[in-house]
C-alpha cells in the first residue's frame, strides 16, 4: 500500500471510530456510509454529458463494486440547470477509500465513460464537485429506497454550535424517539447521516420523500402538531442542539436508483 493511501485510510478510519464512540468495530460493519456529491455544471450543451456518464458508466460500475443504491437529483427550485447531486451508498468505510481505485481498474467503466473520463483540459465536462461523508444513525442504519413513482425529496442539514450538542441532537433522533415520531406522522425517511467530513461541521443530514408539496406541507404540519413531538422538543436535555438549518427540495432523475 502506498503511503498516501495508508494516510487516507487512517484518517477516515479515525473519523469513523470517533463517530462510533464506545460501540466498537461491530457497529462499523452494520452501519452504512453515504457520500454526497454536488457537481457544478458548465453552461450550454455540455451540461448533458454528466447524465450520460452517470447513467451508463458510473452507476453500473459502482454497482459492480458493491456500492448502491445511487441517487441522482436536481433542485426543484432554481438549481436544476446548474448542479447535480449524487448520493453514493457505501456498505463499509473501506469501500469509501477503495472505490476510486476500483473504478480506475474497471475496463467496462473506462469504455462506457471514455468521453467523460478522458475529457481534455480544453473541454472539461463539469466545473468541480464538492463532497461530504456521512455515517448512518444507529436508529436507521440502512438507507430505505422509496417506491419508484412521481415524488420529491427534501434534504435537510442541521448544524450545531459544538460537537457535544450535535451528538445530543443525534441522540434525540435515536434514543429520544424522533425518528419513530417521523414515521408515525407521515414523514418518510430515506436516510439519516452524521457528517464525518464536509463543510459547516458539526452537522447531520437526513432525507425525506413526499408525493408532492401538498403531501410535504401536510406531513410536516402533522408532525409539528403531534403530542409526542411537543413533549420531546420540550425536553430540557435537547435544548439548543440545533443552531442552523438548511433544506432543499429535490427531484430524482429518471435513472436514479433512489
Amino acid at each position: 500500500m502506498e503511503r498516501r493511501d495508508f494516510l487516507a485510510g487512517s484518517a477516515l478510519a479515525g473519523a469513523g471510530l470517533t463517530a462510533l464512540g464506545a460501540t466498537g468495530a461491530e457497529t462499523t460493519m452494520k452501519r452504512e456510509f453515504y457520500e454526497h456529491r454536488t457537481y457544478q455544471l458548465l453552461p450550454g450543451g455540455r451540461r448533458g454529458a454528466i447524465h450520460d456518464y452517470l447513467e451508463k458508466a458510473a452507476i453500473p460500475a459502482w454497482n459492480r463494486h458493491g456500492l448502491g443504491p445511487v441517487g441522482v437529483f436536481t433542485g426543484v427550485y432554481g438549481g436544476e440547470w446548474t448542479t447535480v447531486e449524487v448520493l453514493l451508498t457505501h456498505p463499509t468505510l473501506e469501500s469509501v477509500v477503495t472505490a476510486s481505485a476500483a473504478l480506475g481498474a474497471d475496463p467496462e467503466y473506462h469504455k462506457a465513460g471514455a468521453g467523460f473520463v478522458d475529457a481534455p483540459a480544453s473541454s472539461p465536462q463539469f466545473v468541480r464537485y464538492e463532497s461530504s461523508l456521512m455515517q448512518s444513525f444507529t436508529g436507521m442504519s440502512k438507507l430505505e429506497v422509496p417506491e419508484k413513482k412521481d415524488r420529491i425529496f427534501e434534504i435537510r442539514t442541521y448544524e450545531s454550535h459544538s460537537v457535544k450538542f450535535a451528538k445530543k441532537k443525534i441522540h434525540m433522533f435515536n434514543e429520544g424517539g424522533e425518528i419513530a415520531i417521523f414515521r408515525e406522522t407521515g414523514l418518510t425517511p430515506v436516510f439519516f447521516g452524521e457528517t464525518l467530513v464536509g463543510p459547516r461541521l458539526p452537522n447531520l443530514t437526513y432525507m425525506l420523500v413526499f408525493d408532492d408539496m401538498a403531501d410535504h406541507d401536510a406531513s410536516w404540519a402533522n408532525f409539528i402538531g403531534n403530542d409526542k413531538w411537543k413533549a420531546l422538543s420540550g425536553d430540557a436535555q435537547y435544548k439548543d442542539t440545533v443552531s442552523n438549518i438548511h433544506n432543499r427540495i429535490l427531484r430524482p432523475l429518471a435513472y436514479s436508483q433512489i
